[in-house]
């Protein structure tokens, strides 16, 4: 069966505005990434919504977590910023079972040339496919259980969290 991917803006997909000197969206980069990565799994590709994390309201969480419970598919990756990663993990791990879902973002837009996104979103691919049913965060090569994760500020990389979140 296909793996979901389920697109919902974030650093992942957000481009320069030169007229307005700002971060903006446009359309996804999901597809040309997978293209450059040349991958060969069976995907199913779908964009949620293109937001910044910091304004993504409960409405867009349920949307994310009403999605991922009605798809037919058991695997699910979701492009996601950083900044609130973690809180959409906690809705999704109260209202989808028997799932593996992979959040992953990026620091630097995919379109800036040097983002490690292309490498998170390979590495968010993999892991659903190896992971028992369950909520994750893949960032950096390294994967973490939703309420055993947090983004460190400071550093700028998702980090083991002691106990629940």
């Amino acid at each position: 069966m296909a793996i979901r991917i389920f697109v919902t803006g974030g650093t992942f997909d957000k481009t320069y505005d030169e007229i307005n000197g700002r971060l903006a969206f446009e359309d996804t980069h999901l597809g040309e990434m997978l293209r450059l990565g040349r991958c060969r799994l069976d995907l199913s590709l779908r964009t949620i919504m293109m937001v910044d994390s910091l304004e993504m309201s409960d409405a867009d969480r349920a949307l994310i977590v009403h999605s991922c419970r009605e798809c037919p598919e058991g695997q699910i990756v979701i492009t996601h910023g950083t900044d609130t990663m973690v809180e959409t993990a906690v809705a999704l791990a109260a209202g989808v079972e028997h799932k593996t879902i992979v959040l992953t973002g990026a620091m630097i837009p995919y379109a800036f040339g040097s983002s490690d996104g292309l490498f998170n979103l390979g590495s968010a691919l993999s892991f659903v496919q190896l992971l028992p049913p369950g909520v994750y965060i893949a960032m950096n090569g390294k994967h973490f259980r939703w309420n055993q994760v947090r983004k460190n500020r400071k550093t700028g990389v998702f980090e083991a969290a002691e106990g629940p979140i």
